[in-house]
């Protein structure tokens, strides 16, 4: 794709959305992130004391942890009390004229602000309202605090996740990301909604069912038929479908994809009789015998280098790759090549590496305009100053 360009007219595809944010954490500050990279103008709302993220991760500088420097850039920070009927005061202006209103807070509490949809609606009919929730407000679980960790758990993903120990969580807050992925994606749907059909809209974006919806897309298994008769889950992946090969000099993964593929690559490596053995003339015979299929190609690990073994992938043009230690993911040949890391000089941290937004627009690219803001920095801006 040709991403060059001389002039851009304007500032992302989403240039000219206003989005009050009324999110903290990770699931809300990611959607709204993802909505600014891509040009909309962002109020991230702010309380007394900011963000929790301002406080957590590694903390060079006060206020801006490393995780909030992550998914709050090109973002406005409005500080305000909205306990207090000032605060609340102020943001029911700032509502008047947005496009999107988003919080990530428990029902009840959205309420107690007095920032419930009904609400909200009356002051802007226009709006599109989004809420990130636990759970949906329709079910039994509705009003109950989550977080990743547990929606995690109940999703199924702890137990899919199981290893030799038995269950276990993945490493990265993926619930919080997903959901904000589809917080992203529901909002730009209920706009379009808007822009073609004149219809506003309140979305709920539940995390345990969206999370749920994301597990079992290869997971259902024998759930997909009424009589439950075979058991769930993806066989490839949940009985030792995906290894580690362990080479003479380090790790990789190695994915032949198909029967066709794995003949190809056992025979390569004089493994013709071991592969007849197993019988395989179908993608359904692989999946059965994945096991064995991996056994072979992870006994064969040490008799090559990372470099042999590489060249005999791209050979037979079977996917590779190496396993990137996450402390030189940064040096990564193609990630540097892409520009995907960008350094910038942040007014109050000083120097940074942040991560640019990785899709390309050819007309209106995502742009890392500002970075994280400083909490309240931005109230002289979009507040009516005090009589």
């Amino acid at each position: 794709m040709n991403t060059t360009t001389t002039h851009a007219p304007i500032d992302g595809p989403l240039h000219g959305l206003k989005v009050i944010d009324l999110t903290t954490v990770l699931s809300g500050p990611y959607t709204t992130q993802i909505l600014a990279d891509l040009g909309a103008e962002v109020l991230k709302i702010e309380g007394p004391t900011g963000d929790a993220m301002r406080s957590n991760g590694v903390l060079r500088t006060p206020g801006f942890g490393h995780i909030f420097l992550a998914s709050n850039r090109n973002k406005k920070s409005v500080q305000l009390d909205l306990k207090q009927e000032e605060g609340k005061s102020k943001l029911k202006l700032l509502l008047k004229d947005a496009d999107v209103f988003i919080h990530n807070m428990r029902m009840a509490a959205i309420e107690r602000l007095g920032l419930s949809y009904s609400t909200v609606v009356e002051i802007n009919p226009r709006i599109i309202y989004c809420s990130i929730t636990g759970y949906g407000s329709n079910g039994p679980h509705g009003g109950r605090p989550a977080f990743d960790d547990v929606i995690q758990a109940a999703s199924g993903l702890v137990d899919i996740n199981s290893g030799s120990g038995g269950p276990a969580y993945v490493k990265t807050v993926i619930a919080d990301k997903v959901a904000g992925l589809m917080a992203a994606n529901a909002v730009l749907a209920a706009l379009h909604c808007r822009s073609e059909h004149g219809i506003a809209q309140e979305i709920e974006v539940p995390m345990l069912e969206t999370m749920t919806a994301f597990n079992l897309v290869e997971h259902m298994g024998g759930l997909t038929y009424p009589d439950r008769a075979e058991p769930p889950g993806y066989k490839r992946l949940l009985e030792g479908g995906r290894r580690v090969i362990h080479t003479q000099d380090g790790a990789l993964c190695i994915m032949p994809y198909g029967p066709k593929q794995w003949e190809t690559i056992l025979c390569r490596l004089g493994q013709q009789s071991e592969f007849e053995k197993l019988a395989i003339r179908s993608r359904a015979d692989v999946s059965r015998n994945i096991g064995a299929l991996n056994d072979l190609l992870e006994r064969l690990g040490p008799t090559m280098s990372n470099q042999q073994w590489q060249a005999v992938c791209d050979e037979l043009d079977i996917a590779s790759g190496k396993i990137n230690p996450l402390h030189e993911i940064l040096d990564d040949e193609h990630l540097a090549a892409v520009g995907l890391f960008e350094t910038s000089d942040h007014p109050v941290v000083g120097p940074i590496v942040q991560v640019r937004h990785p899709v390309l627009y050819s007309k209106t690219p995502a742009t890392l305009r500002s970075p994280a803001p400083s909490l309240g920095e931005h109230n002289d801006t979009y507040l009516p100053k005090n009589d």
